[in-house]
């Protein structure tokens, strides 16, 4: 269940200023972003824009050169990564992956399976799983520390069309549900556009950022992405809650 202590007004975690160097490489410029309970905030970008990079900054996995990140000392934030480095040799199972995150009871497991759409693959080997698989199995593991905030990096990279758009569906369930916050990276704009709260285009620098409706018709958007046609916007999400 959500931490009910958190304020709704004060967001789970805040940047403000964000610059990060690579040597004589600038990675991101004076990037402001913040999240808030009960919406879903999506980080869109082209490659090598500095999502991911941010994402870390945000997380305290890297200290960002400028700039500074804020959370409310009680936040729990849920994390899955872009991708797993999984030694095809390892016999890891997704109970034991599950069990990494401090839950051993097979009730809960199954539980919070079921719960992404992953029965029944509790005793089943991480290595064979397919990659829509992997991907629910990871989000399973990011939601048994019950967050406040949950940052999915690329969560449907390498799943089909069909089983993406089912895949945002049980995103912005999850939020309705937990009335957690949400930070999605992702490089499914069409997709993602019309099932998000607000959006924010990196690339080093805020390009723009606002409702999906609005971002999609800045130019700065525009010039990077092109427009958003019709044919491919495929899910609409509705819902009733007031953001902060």
């Amino acid at each position: 269940m959500a931490n009910n202590d958190l304020n709704g007004t004060e967001p789970l975690v805040a940047g403000t200023g964000i610059g990060v160097r690579h040597g004589n490489q600038t990675i991101l410029h004076d990037v402001d972003i913040s999240v808030h309970r009960s919406e879903i905030v999506t980080l869109i970008g082209p490659n090598g824009s500095g999502k991911t990079t941010l994402v870390r900054s945000l997380l305290g996995l890297q200290k960002p050169k400028f700039g500074s990140v804020s959370s409310p000392k009680h936040v729990r934030i849920g994390y899955s990564p872009q991708s797993l480095a999984i030694d095809r040799t390892l016999p890891l199972s997704v109970r034991r992956f599950l069990e990494m995150a401090g839950i051993r009871s097979t009730e809960k497991l199954c539980e919070i399976l079921d719960k992404v759409g992953a029965p029944n693959l509790l005793d089943h080997e991480m290595r064979l799983l397919s990659g829509g698989e992997q991907k629910r199995v990871m989000l399973a593991r990011a939601l048994l520390r019950e967050p406040d905030l949950l940052v999915l990096d690329e969560p449907t990279a390498n799943i089909d069309v069909h089983g993406r758009t089912g895949f945002y569906e049980l995103i912005a369930a999850i939020r309705d549900e937990r009335e957690c916050g949400i930070l999605l990276v992702s490089h499914d704009l069409h997709l993602v556009m019309s099932s998000t709260d607000r959006v924010i285009c990196l690339n080093g620098h805020v390009c723009c950022s606002g409702k999906p409706d609005i971002v999609s018709q800045d130019p700065a958007y525009l010039e990077l992405f092109g427009e958003v046609t019709p044919a491919v916007t495929l899910y609409t999400h509705q819902h009733n809650h007031n953001h902060a």
